[in-house]
């Protein structure tokens, strides 16, 4: 039936249904469902870690492969499925040991009173009702109806906050940031469900301070996801499965409420598992609005109102409502009936079937409601073309391109079908259109391992945690290569014809040929696979599991394996050769299965061989377009792999294998095409793609983001080429084949997803001048964000920053004895007394006796004429302040400069023409002086120094020229995605870097000429912080904070020896002093802080400095100079010091908040936590001179100076490792051998 009206009315109820139908909102805090004691739930106790007593469900809960009768909340963000342990254990890892549901494992409080924990069971009808539709529309074809529900809800839960944290100033603000957010568990007899409410304005903090890691004042990202919990074995334990919904970033738990996998933002469905399924499943295709139509269960009493529900009411079974409309609703003048698609006629059969009759009485369109079934109005028509008063509408938008363009990618587009949309990838581009990455561009795989297996018929299996893959395939020919570092050499040598774990990433990226596709050409990035291996010799089995989480931001893809089950032994040194074998590949929308049999041989180290065998038989699960028939794939490929090559390195315990990958037809069908493009012989680029021509004729064409003529590819720098290719805003960072716009701080991205726009630019008071600092010239204003600001005295002055009153500096031993000190105003002077000469600081009587350069220049000018100026041809050496030769000689008038020695004698070769100033040492020891010194020469250093420093996850590097920071061209040097570095070295001998990470409690080290970054140590760590290297003794040295001690092994990580425990409470930074055998530390400890230095053997250990400390964070050593600088977090200061003579210089004051420091020539350049900025500071003249700011902004922790060349000089272990079996330790004047803590070996000497 259809009430006529106007047209134009018509045209205006269309137009107000579009408008609605675009409509996109987030969940609002009043659609969460019902809770607090009102609504019958029960509340957790306030407090920081506190969790309820069981809750047995009236409806047991499969998650994964179990089945839970009992559930436990606690404060920290999670449902457990037994008593959880203490939060140390867990609050800082994902996934935790126990099963879990975690909607956010953060370290969270309660103990204010503010924040509550609600929780209870529901199995009331219109809490059952609501729940069924939420995941049934989540998941858009289910028909899954709950028999219980178990709700529980955080409410502005705060985080938790140490009264004292360590080397952390208090963050008053934190107290004032409140989350909210709710979790929904459902479940029938046989299957679960979980949904995730995150509601907008919910989640004001995203990371929390977990107490394990108070020492650094680490915030760690909250994290999302599930854990079924570790299985106990008699012998041994197995880590069970885990299902992550955010990464290790910040990012990912940000875009919780601003996104969600149901069709609606801040709604996240899953499956948890059933009696058939144990693995969890994400909602996908969803069309869940919140705002659709379904009786407001949860905000009316069981006898519903209508008149006072304000949600558009259908029926599934098509009887009136009996709606009750009131005068205002009255006034739409025209009433729609709705059939359901049985009744159409033959010619709209495009139309969805089942689609229930749906009566709608008049109503008034105050909110943007829909109903949640597909239906649609009286007509045939949806292009305006509108007959009378009636148009065809389908109200189902989620499965339309038009609210869906943000699921394809960026290099994809999406195609609306009959039933629903597709993603396509663009032209030179392949993937399922989900992900795309570009043509002939070589890819990178980053993952984490874990296993449990067993070797040979040994009981005891040999297990390994979150140890690294990294991957590396050229795309053009098919070429994936492959290490996993750490794995114990208990196993590795049985692991070699186990190539079929990363074979995987070898069928994803192979070589297609003409009418085939890989792997990503299908799946994309996102999908499970689960191979399993059957030795056919022993019987021996094992599993592979594997899950691809997509492309991160470094365009890298991610990846989980577990390894589990037992292997045949393998004998040490023997070598595996890997016969070509080919594995054929079935397809189906979301399933793919394949099996092969692969033959290897071992030949074992006394020359013998023996030829085995396994099957493996793996199957591939993915979520495809069901959508799209116009992209067939044929429904068996087959997969040929050759020239596998399988490694070993006992050394650095790291597996390596190679291989060779095609994707093509079955075996014998059809001809073998030969083109170059097929067969991998092309010889273009590796980021080009090989086009294929007639017969054996092919053409080189560079990937996107690269330009060449295909056989040498150019990456593009998009952000040089079009400096305004991200607007304004924001910063363009150039990666390779690509680029990445990063808005600036204060700024994000507008919907859009390229435009930034203010979050909110507070006013400055240190620009506006609204604050009541002292004058300029007294103190300086910190702007601290939002309309706080700190006022600081300047060097000399002393007050609370308002009122800074003038330090008489003028103390007693400030000047030389025979010198005046002169009081300025934030600063003094020093002036010798009549009848004698100097600086004021070093005063010797007039006429007594010169050093030999001043006695030297004194007798050349006495060689030139008594009067008039002095003649160009003579040669009048130059000295410094106190009276030695300087380092460098020029003769003005030959303009020829060269280095000297201590004696002025020349030192041979350094000669330079042209006024050229060569590089020189110091041929003196300059004197460490307190107060104002003169301006010291410059010594430059050779060409290609850079710093580099940590930055959360990554290690960036800026490079220097002379000793100016060239910004402009830092960029990351290395990605370690999930890690916190904090402590960095370089060794200038191999040219690595070395660093320790706070969250994996590793230490580990890369190649800055390329390579995968490689862990050298993972056991027996706790907090690991400062790190050295003695790059002529080849040892490194580090500090651990959480065990209170300081150790030292060989440059891999070997030999590990413990060299103090004693009277260490916070040891954070070290150097070494390699060339003099000599160690420092600092130790922060509030009550005694103190900086310590040893011999490198652990010898003449002393307190070096003790007076006047706060927070000593950063330690540096200038080899050059022979000076000692520190940075303090507590004092706010940067000094230095000679270690070998008296005197302490202040070098600046009134600083922030700096963590690590280096040094290079005369400058110091500090991290500063406040600042988010490496700082360069001149310590001769004691000022800043610039500084650089990250792209972006989150706290910088250590840094370290890359020489291009090594400083010079030697120790006793640098030749044949000082003739010592083990580790050898520098001292000033021999070396001491010592053993390890562990000997491998009985042959380990030690001696003096």
């Amino acid at each position: 039936m259809v009430l006529m009206g106007s047209g134009s009315r018509s045209l205006r109820l269309l137009a107000l249904l579009l408008l609605q139908a675009a409509g996109l909102r987030g969940l609002s805090p009043g659609q969460l469902l019902p809770h607090g004691e009102d609504a019958g739930d029960q509340v957790l106790q306030p407090g920081d870690d506190v969790s309820s007593e069981a809750v047995s469900l009236a409806q047991p809960l499969h998650l994964f492969e179990k089945t839970v009768k009992n559930l436990y909340v606690n404060t920290n963000g999670i449902i457990a499925i037994s008593k959880p342990p203490k939060e140390v254990d867990y609050v800082s890892t994902f996934p935790p040991r126990f099963g879990a549901i975690a909607p956010f494992l953060a370290d969270l409080d309660t103990s204010d009173g503010v924040g509550k924990v609600y929780y209870r069971q529901d199995s009331a009808p219109q809490t059952l009702q609501r729940v069924e539709w939420m995941i049934n529309q989540g998941f858009s074809n289910l028909n899954f109806q709950p028999v219980n529900t178990f709700i529980a809800t955080w409410e502005n839960v705060s985080a938790h906050v140490e009264p004292r944290r360590g080397d952390l100033p208090l963050n008053n603000d934190a107290g004032n940031k409140r989350n909210t957010f709710q979790v929904v568990l459902a479940s029938d007899e046989s299957s679960s469900y979980a949904v995730l409410l995150y509601p907008e304005g919910g989640l004001q903090f995203y990371s929390t301070q977990p107490k394990t890691l108070n020492n650094i004042g680490l915030e760690l990202p909250a994290r999302v996801g599930f854990s079924s919990g570790e299985k106990s074995f008699i012998l041994f334990t197995l880590e069970g499965s885990s299902y992550a919904v955010t990464s290790g970033s910040e990012e990912s738990v940000r875009n919780l409420h601003q996104d969600g996998n149901s069709g609606e933002r801040g709604v996240w469905i899953f499956h948890l598992g059933s009696y058939s399924n144990h693995t969890i499943l994400p909602a996908s295709g969803g069309t869940l609005r919140l705002d659709d139509p379904v009786p407001n269960t949860f905000s009316a009493p069981s006898t519903t109102d209508h008149q006072k529900n304000s949600f558009l009411d259908i029926t599934e079974n098509g009887a009136d409502l009996n709606y009750d409309s009131t005068e205002e609703e009255q006034k739409v003048e025209t009433m729609v009936a709705y059939k359901s698609t049985s009744e159409q006629n033959p010619e709209e059969s495009h139309i969805v079937d089942q689609v229930p009759v749906v009566a709608v009485n008049p109503v008034q369109y105050r909110r943007q409601q829909f109903p949640h079934h597909r239906v649609e109005l009286l007509d045939t028509d949806l292009d305006l073309e509108v007959t009378g008063n009636v148009f065809t509408y389908n109200t189902e938008r989620q499965l339309r391109c038009s609210n869906n363009h943000h699921v394809c990618s960026a290099h994809g587009q999406c195609r609306d079908h009959a039933a629903g949309f597709c993603c396509r990838c663009n032209p030179g581009y392949y993937g399922n259109g989900k992900q795309c990455v570009s043509e002939g561009t070589p890819q990178r795989v980053n993952g984490k391992v874990n296993g449990k297996i067993f070797v040979g018929t040994n009981p005891v299996p040999v297990q390994f945690e979150d140890i690294d893959l990294h991957s590396y395939v050229v795309v053009n020919d098919g070429r994936s290569y492959t290490a996993i570092s750490r794995i114990p050499a208990a196993v590795g040598w049985s692991l070699l014809p186990l190539s079929s774990v990363g074979s995987i990433i070898g069928w994803m990226f192979a070589l297609e040929q003409p009418g085939y596709e890989n792997g990503f050409s299908i799946v994309g990035g996102e999908f499970t696979r689960r191979a399993e291996v059957t030795f056919n010799l022993g019987n021996e089995q094992l599993t592979i599991n594997q899950q691809f989480g997509g492309i991160d931001e470094h365009n890298h893809l991610t990846i989980t394996t577990t390894i589990e089950g037992r292997v045949p032994e393998i004998p040490q040194e023997s070598t595996v050769l890997i016969e070509p074998y080919t594995e054929l590949y079935h397809y189906s929308s979301s399933v793919i299965m394949s099996s092969s049999n692969i033959q290897y041989m071992v030949q074992f180290p006394d020359q013998s061989s023996q030829s085995y065998s396994f099957h493996l038989k793996q199957t591939i699960t993915f979520q495809g377009c069901i959508h799209d028939d116009a992209k067939p794939v044929p429904a068996t490929q087959q997969l040929s792999v050759d020239r596998t090559f399988v490694l070993y390195e006992t050394n650095e315990q790291v597996f390596r294998y190679a291989m060779t990958n095609k994707i093509g037809p079955v075996q014998d069908v059809g001809p073998v095409n030969e083109n170059p493009c097929y067969t991998g012989t092309h010889g273009c680029d590796t980021n080009a793609a090989c086009r294929p021509g007639q017969g054996n004729r092919f053409t080189c064409e560079c990937s996107a983001g690269f330009y060449g003529d295909g056989q040498t590819c150019y990456d593009v720098d998009e952000c040089r080429d079009n400096p305004s290719i991200c607007g304004n805003y924001a910063v363009c960072n150039n990666q390779p084949g690509t680029f990445r716009c990063e808005c600036f701080a204060g700024y994000q991205f507008a919907e859009d997803g390229r435009t930034c726009v203010a979050v909110h630019r507070p006013e400055n008071p240190c620009q506006t001048g609204t604050h009541d600092c002292d004058s300029p010239d007294r103190a300086r204003c910190i702007f601290m964000g939002g309309s706080d600001y700190m006022c600081v005295c300047l060097a000399g002055f002393s007050g609370d920053g308002r009122s800074c009153d003038d330090i008489d500096e003028c103390q007693p031993g400030r000047c030389h004895p025979y010198a005046q000190c002169f009081n300025i105003p934030g600063s003094f002077s020093c002036r010798c007394a009549p009848g004698y000469q100097g600086d004021g600081f070093q005063c010797t009587p007039l006429g007594s006796e010169k050093t030999q350069c001043e006695r030297h220049r004194d007798n050349a000018w006495g060689s030139a004429l008594p009067r008039g100026p002095r003649p160009d041809e003579h040669y009048v050496p130059q000295c410094d302040a106190d009276g030695n030769y300087q380092p460098v000689q020029c003769h003005q008038a030959q303009q020829t400069c060269w280095c000297i020695d201590a004696n002025g004698n020349e030192i041979a070769g350094t000669k330079t023409l042209g006024g050229v100033r060569p590089p020189c040492l110091d041929s003196v020891t300059p004197t460490v002086m307190v107060g104002p010194t003169p301006r010291p020469d410059v010594v430059p250093l050779p060409p290609g120094t850079h710093l580099l420093f940590a930055q959360n996850g990554k290690i960036e590097h800026i490079p220097v020229e002379g000793f100016s920071m060239k910004k402009s061209e830092a960029k990351t040097l290395l990605h370690v995605p999930d890690k916190v570095v904090i402590g960095l070295a370089y060794d200038c001998v191999d040219k690595m870097v070395y660093w320790t990470d706070i969250a994996g409690r590793t230490i580990s080290r890369a190649s800055l000429q390329g390579g995968e970054p490689t862990t050298i140590i993972a056991l027996d760590l706790e907090s690991p912080e400062g790190i050295a290297v003695d790059h002529l003794g080849r040892n490194i040295f580090w500090t651990d904070s959480g065990l209170n001690r300081i150790e030292v092994a060989k440059m891999d990580g070997d030999q590990r020896r413990v060299l103090f425990t004693d009277d260490l409470v916070n040891p954070r930074a070290i150097v070494a002093d390699p060339v003099h055998g000599n160690l420092y530390w600092t130790d922060w400890n509030r009550a005694a802080p103190k900086i310590e230095t040893s011999y490198m053997d652990g010898t003449n250990r002393r307190v070096l400095v003790k007076d006047d400390l706060g927070l000593p964070n950063g330690l540096t050593y200038d080899p050059y100079a022979a000076v000692l600088c520190w940075a303090d977090a507590g004092t706010q200061r940067l000094e230095c010091i000679n270690p070998n003579r008296t005197g302490r210089k202040r070098i600046l004051q009134g600083i922030q908040y700096p963590f690590g420091i280096t040094s290079y020539g005369r400058y110091l350049y500090y991290t500063d936590w406040r600042r988010d900025a490496v700082v360069a500071v001149d310590r001769a003249i004691g000022r800043e001179t610039d500084e650089h700011k990250a792209t972006r902004r989150s706290r910088l922790y250590g840094i370290t100076t890359a020489y291009s060349q090594c400083p010079p000089g030697q120790n006793h272990c640098t030749v044949n490792n000082g003739g010592c079996t083990h580790l050898c330790l520098a001292t000033p004047e021999r070396r001491s051998c010592r053993c390890p803590d562990i000997v491998k070996s009985v042959n380990c000497l030690e001696s003096n």
